[in-house]
């Protein structure tokens, strides 16, 4: 069921369409998680730790793809919300073509300079193979990544977020089912982890495509919407890549502090890995608030309701914060009670390991709602160089703040690089709004005034 999100209360809007990506997010987070449960408890710590630092790698690559098709689809959302469909299909046959070129390029590329990679992150030698073998099979199922996160932002585009909630929960199960067959049957080890992802992830892209050319038609482009629109791919390009590149770029900041990581060993780098699952499954409700704001700024600023869009953010702030609040206070007291769920041998000294990392961050939450919000919703707003400058600060943050820790040898300045990140982008996010709701409303008040001199005139 599509939406029009530039009628109606906004925090009434945001937060139903955010409920379902947030359950989407958390969904897909259990792919990963679910290979990090099961290859701990059935491969081992090695295994383990290898999985956890291919998660950096995969935020790199995945995260580019991500960034990309979300922003290819901010100019659907926006014609969607100035209600021209011929652009809407026009801008999803872009999209697809673009994407498709993209995967090409990515698999070739990230296969082809794997080894160097994680031969630079100082991969311990006694995982080295087990990573190499998981995101090989990764890199590999790249296109299946795509058709997901391509469909699910069309749908979203047009105020869906419960379809691709829906098909994501399904391939999650099925994702657990292979990996318990994979890992613990046919003893495929990690790369059976991998593969469980891939094809868990290709199904629920294909129930996406599926769905949307039965039910929702109007989105799917006719024969002469595929003719190559060298307007509508511009502006794609501008702003989806820039999107990209900005995951991109946090992404290397995760592999430096991988790198750091790794000097101290499989146990820490273990540690680490459980720790980042517990946070990313509640940081989940941030992301899905971001994806809200970017698909509700742009269907406003394609209304031009700019206004609309004021009100949006505010409403969004304030119920991040409450849910930060919250969510900080519990992880930073229990969260670490959840690490038998990922590891079987060396439980107290990897619990150590975990507690450090998660009363760290825990207390930086709102810095990171802030970041997550800001960033979509200027996204949303059709901004592509701004939300990727905010990578950068990112990068500083994060890498400098490791490379510091790893000089003095300590773990928990390691665990401290993502807030120092956070802390970072969010002043920047906040200042770039503040600068953008001012020109606008510069210029309402020039566009008022005309209308004042020209009333007069009469």
């Amino acid at each position: 069921m599509t939406r029009d999100m530039t009628t109606g209360n906004p925090t009434k809007i945001i937060l139903s369409f955010t409920l379902p990506v947030f359950i989407g997010n958390v969904f897909q987070q259990l792919y990963s998680m679910a290979d990090t449960v099961i290859v701990g408890r059935f491969v081992g710590n090695e295994a383990l730790a290898a999985v956890g630092s291919c998660g950096t790698l995969m935020f790199l690559i995945l995260g580019f793809l991500l960034g990309m098709t979300t922003g290819f689809t901010v100019i659907t959302a926006q014609h969607y919300g100035a209600g021209n469909m011929e652009l809407v299909r026009r801008s999803v046959a872009m999209a697809s073509v673009l994407s498709v070129i993209a995967s090409i390029v990515m698999t070739a590329s990230s296969m082809g300079f794997m080894k160097p990679i994680l031969h630079m992150m100082n991969t311990p030698a006694d995982m080295y193979r087990q990573a190499y073998s998981y995101i090989m099979v990764i890199c590999g199922g790249i296109a299946a990544q795509v058709l997901y996160n391509l469909a699910a932002s069309i749908l979203r585009a047009a105020g869906d977020s419960r379809r691709p909630l829906y098909f994501l929960v399904l391939s999650a199960v099925l994702n657990v089912v292979l990996d318990i067959l994979f890992i613990a049957v046919f003893h495929m080890g990690t790369a059976g982890a991998a593969y469980a992802t891939v094809i868990s992830q290709g199904i629920s892209g294909l129930l996406c495509l599926i769905y949307m050319v039965k039910r929702v038609p109007e989105l799917c482009p006719e024969r002469a919407d595929w003719k190559l629109d060298p307007g509508i791919i511009k502006w794609q390009i501008k702003v989806g890549f820039p999107m990209a590149f900005q995951f991109s770029i946090t992404a290397i900041g995760t592999i430096v502090v991988q790198a750091a990581l790794n000097v101290f060993g499989s146990v820490a780098a273990a540690g680490f890995a459980a720790a980042v699952k517990i946070e990313q499954i509640v940081t989940q409700a941030y992301t899905a608030m971001g994806t809200t704001m970017s698909t509700y700024c742009a269907q406003n600023m394609g209304a031009g309701r700019i206004s609309r869009i004021r009100k949006g953010f505010r409403s969004a702030t304030w119920m991040g914060t409450v849910y930060a609040v919250l969510t900080g206070v519990i992880i930073f007291f229990a969260g670490k009670n959840l690490t038998t769920l990922f590891v079987s041998e060396n439980i107290r000294q990897i619990t150590g390991y975990v507690d450090i990392y998660l009363r760290c961050v825990s207390i930086f939450f709102i810095p990171v709602m802030l970041v997550t919000i800001y960033r979509n919703g200027i996204q949303g707003m059709g901004y592509g160089v701004l939300p990727m400058m905010g990578g950068v600060v990112e990068l500083f943050g994060r890498g400098g703040a490791a490379v510091l820790a790893s000089l003095a040898g300590s773990y928990a300045g390691i665990c401290l690089a993502g807030p120092a990140a956070w802390v970072l982008a969010g002043a920047f996010f906040i200042c770039m709004y503040i600068w953008i709701m001012k020109k606008y409303k510069k210029e309402e008040e020039q566009e008022e005034a005309l209308r004042v001199r020209m009333y007069k005139s009469f």
